[in-house]
């Protein structure tokens, strides 16, 4: 496709993502209240395919995405689109950082799906948070986290904050390993359009992926671990040593 193709393309695609957007909003303030939570998770589900629809991303998922909670879900992170493809795969409740709630439009959608938001910099925020995922995975909620605190490159992983895992511990509920790459469909190599770090900008990470021709997003679930009486440090390079096994990404030095 020619650079002013691409351009056309991105830009219709951009107009029906933000129509797609506002209807979001609108289910979430007009109906969210009168649903069971599995009727809101179904919602979610098919707004979030609907989205990757429109802006030309092809879902794959590889393994058994889990049916129910209680469950921990512990994925590498590379854009601001891994919520909408994990969402497609399977709905969860979500907790990031708290400079999300204040991302233009995305934001409030964000916050209506019903995601905890945790200030990174704060360890007493962080045990608030902690407190409040351990009642979510008791009432069997499915609950999502990315333990790299920030986005990568997805050639590497980040270290694995462990902090998060104790609210597994303490509702005895296991951890779900997830691996989350984009790949180019034509030559099945790894794609960068959708990155969102350093200083790239966040209208210039959608725009890029907007833009971007057999764009795949793969979400990849591995096995269930338990606790086992491992401390959460060790839990937490357990479960980043699988996802990178699952990345084919070379194991740690010890």
């Amino acid at each position: 496709m020619s650079a002013r193709g691409a351009r056309l393309t991105a830009l219709w695609r951009a107009v029906r993502a933000l129509g797609h957007v506002l209807r979001g909003l609108w289910i979430i303030r007009s109906e969210f209240g009168q649903l069971t939570p599995d009727q809101c998770a179904l919602l979610v589900r098919e707004w979030s395919r609907q989205m990757l629809r429109i802006m030309g991303v092809e879902l794959v998922v590889r393994g058994t995405p889990p049916a129910n909670g209680p469950v921990l879900l512990a994925a590498n992170h590379i854009s601001w689109l891994d919520i909408v493809v994990m969402n497609a795969a399977q709905p969860a409740r979500f907790v990031s950082k708290a400079d999300v709630k204040h991302w233009p439009v995305l934001g409030a959608l964000i916050t209506g799906a019903g995601t905890l938001y945790i200030e990174r910099e704060s360890r007493r925020d962080a045990m608030r948070v902690v407190h409040q995922m351990a009642e979510r995975l008791r009432t069997h909620d499915t609950i999502a986290v990315f333990p790299e605190g920030t986005t990568g490159d997805g050639r590497s992983l980040l270290p694995f904050h462990a902090n998060l895992f104790q609210a597994a511990i303490s509702a005895n509920a296991p951890v779900l390993p997830v691996a989350m790459a984009y790949v180019d469909g034509a030559s099945g190599g790894r794609s960068d359009a959708p990155l969102f770090i350093g200083d790239t900008t966040l209208v210039a990470s959608i725009w890029s992926t907007l833009r971007a021709q057999d764009l795949q997003a793969v979400v990849h679930y591995g096995q269930p671990q338990r606790f086992q009486g491992r401390d959460r440090r060790a839990w937490a390079q357990d479960v980043r040593n699988e996802v990178g096994q699952m990345l084919g990404l070379a194991p740690p030095a010890p």
